[in-house]
């Protein structure tokens, strides 16, 4: 066995020492990142765990609100083919009334326009004809005034 006189560190053990402490300092980095993970982790499951609590509830919900929402609309359904029924016979009961009752009933109108204007017009001559002859009767008397007064 050979004894070194020297107490100094030679290169190799220095740069072992300076490896050994580089990854003793990244082990501990290391250490502390996979603890903050970790809690990380932990928090996102606590989220996840809350989220599928509220959602199941909701769901629920949903469901039955669905479910409603259909037996309405069978109902609505329902009144609409009774409203096109309806629809339906009232347009059948038109044409009928149309057919049966409006060709009497056009001619009847028109034939009582046609005396209306006729009694109107004959009103109208009247009129004019009695306004005529008051109007000769005073150009007559007007005359006959000044002939006098002269």
């Amino acid at each position: 066995m050979v004894l070194q006189a020297s107490s100094g560190l030679s290169g190799g053990e220095v740069a072992g020492l300076i490896v050994a402490v580089f990854w003793a300092v990244l082990v501990c980095f290391l250490a502390y990142v996979l603890v903050k993970l970790g809690k990380v982790i932990g928090e996102a499951a606590k989220l996840v765990a809350g989220v599928a609590d509220q959602t199941v509830p909701l769901l629920g919900e949903v469901t039955t609100s669905v479910v409603q929402v259909n037996a309405e609309l069978t109902r609505v359904d329902t009144i609409a083919a009774n409203v096109e029924e309806i629809s339906t016979n009232a347009r059948a009961m038109t044409s009928l009334f149309s057919a049966t009752v409006g060709s009497p009933l056009i001619k009847v109108a028109a034939f009582s326009y046609g005396v209306r204007k006729a009694m109107t017009q004959r009103t109208e001559d009247d009129i004019r004809k009695r306004v005529k002859k008051e109007m000769k009767a005073e150009r007559s008397a007007r005359r006959v005034a000044k002939k006098a007064a002269k």
